[in-house]
């Protein structure tokens, strides 16, 4: 195909741009050189604004144009840093008659390096009076245009769809968006922060296993060509961070990038982020204190609180948060003592909840069903569920007083699951009996079992001292606290469908 050929193809913006961009090009202009010196960024020019006017210094930005409002021989232009913009003044007297010609080329979208000196102009805004420009960057997919209206920003790029897959175009015509990740970097920090200051170790384990394993979930499967051998991407990196523990690290802590071949909704990605931490001498308990005084802290640096709205509701993220054990949640929604039903009576059970289970489906999952769909939703109020049934969770201990349940608590947040925590099982015996129970589920078609792992129990075998573990989603964490509807909203590049 030829370029003229290539270019009737081109929207008419487009072809528009290209054209600028070989009119450059006979000007002698490179549209994308090789650097830049910038000295100084817009928030700092801002920030020092006073002095910088005073004595006339000289300041050097780079930046996106954002905006450009021509006037024959003069034009203001709006110049974006980063999150800041600052408002530049190109006189044809001023750059050279040569440059100004050259300017006249530029476009929004355009990233220019600017040289001049603060001033304010009669409306008192800051500004700067360029004294020389160039172009770094030329823009040939022209930025969907934004209009203000009662102090409201309306543009032409709110279709959702397009916004995930475009996500840079998205980040720079919607400042809204930027704020949002800003927000998840500070709550990762501050995670990191709290943990370290609990005296725990940040490691990193494999993503490529031989073995699935730590969470109940569908793995997505690979091939390692040199070894000739099948691999998984992880779903969880919980037993391999228990290896560290018999290894002799008392306290770890992970961000972990998982990987689950499962459905897409508001609250599931294929891949998402994780942070599992594990402390050897403590159990649950010491876990739930943990979430509720790391979450309320991470609410008061991001809000200066710790409250905040969700779904029309006022949440307070202050502890003590409430305990409720998951059997007395089940016989509030249902009537009935779940714990003492057999399977076929809790299948006939959710049959009349109307609440679909798949034949597949054993004892734990049914119940899982069920919570999900009567209890969990009714949760607005940070309340951790507790004392889960033995079934459902083959990596637990069991609990002390009722050998029926385990040791086990997910807290819940407006009406969704924001973390899982163990007293961990630490007895080789008793692990080995739980994965082959597993085993047996597998062999009835439940894809998301978890497999045997000889040499977890291996480790075990050498002796694990008794450990408390816990795992936060930190997409769903920063949902929670940036009111994000969906997870789409707080992952920079979600897994999307392929068009057509």
């Amino acid at each position: 195909m030829t370029h003229e050929q290539e270019g009737m193809k081109r929207p008419p913006v487009v072809q528009e741009r290209l054209n600028k961009l070989e009119s450059l090009r006979a000007l002698g202009v490179d549209p994308w050189p090789v650097g830049f010196v910038r000295e100084q960024r817009v928030a700092g020019v801002l920030a020092e604004f006073a002095a910088l006017q005073e004595s006339g210094a000289s300041v050097s930005l780079a930046g996106r144009l954002m905006g450009l409002r021509r006037m024959g021989k003069a034009t203001f232009a709006e110049l974006r840093d980063g999150a800041e913009k600052i408002q530049l003044y190109v006189q044809r007297e001023q750059v050279g008659a040569d440059t100004y010609d050259v300017f006249k080329l530029f476009d929004i979208g355009d990233i220019v390096g600017v040289t001049g000196r603060a001033f304010t102009t009669r409306t008192g805004e800051p500004s700067v009076e360029v004294r020389s420009i160039q172009l770094l960057a030329k823009n040939l997919q022209p930025l969907p245009a934004s209009k203000e209206k009662d102090g409201q920003i309306f543009d032409e790029f709110s279709d959702k769809d397009q916004r995930y897959r475009q996500r840079y175009v998205d980040l720079l015509v919607n400042p809204a968006t930027r704020t949002v990740f800003e927000q998840r970097s500070r709550i990762v920090s501050a995670i990191r922060r709290h943990l370290e200051g609990e005296g725990y170790l940040e490691v990193e384990t494999p993503v490529l296993q031989p073995i699935y394993g730590g969470a109940a979930a569908k793995p997505f499967v690979t091939h390692h060509n040199a070894l000739d051998m099948r691999l998984y991407l992880r779903i969880a990196n919980e037993l391999y961070l228990k290896r560290l523990i018999v290894g002799g690290f008392d306290r770890v802590f992970e961000f972990a990038r998982d990987f689950r071949n499962e459905g897409m909704d508001r609250f599931h990605n294929p891949e998402f982020t994780q942070v599992e931490c594990y402390a050897a001498y403590q159990d649950y308990r010491d876990m739930m204190r943990l979430v509720e005084t790391l979450i309320a802290g991470i609410a008061v640096d991001l809000h200066g609180g710790t409250k905040v709205l969700l779904k029309g509701h006022e949440v307070e993220l202050a502890p003590p948060w409430r305990r409720a054990t998951m059997m007395e949640l089940l016989q509030e929604a249902t009537g009935e003592h779940v714990l003492e039903l057999d399977e076929p009576a809790l299948r006939a059970l959710a049959k009349r909840l109307h609440v679909e289970v798949e034949p597949t489906d054993g004892w734990s999952r049914i119940v899982d069903e069920i919570f999900g769909a009567l209890v969990e939703p009714t949760l607005i109020q940070p309340t951790f569920v507790c004392d889960y049934p033995r079934e459902m969770s083959p990596l637990a201990r069991r609990h002390r007083d009722d050998p029926r349940l385990v040791e086990r608590f997910e807290a819940v947040v407006a009406g969704k699951e924001l973390c899982n925590s163990f007293t961990e099982l630490n007895d080789p015996l008793d692990q080995r009996q739980r994965f082959e129970e597993q085993n047996r589920l597998i062999q009835r078609g439940d894809a998301e079992a978890h497999p045997m792992d000889e040499d977890f129990i291996r480790a075990l075998e050498t002796g694990m001292p008794p450990t408390a573990g816990l795992g936060i989603g930190v997409d769903r964490l920063v949902m929670l606290l940036t009111g994000a509807e969906s997870i789409r909203d707080v992952i920079f590049f979600p897994t999307m469908r392929p068009l057509a």
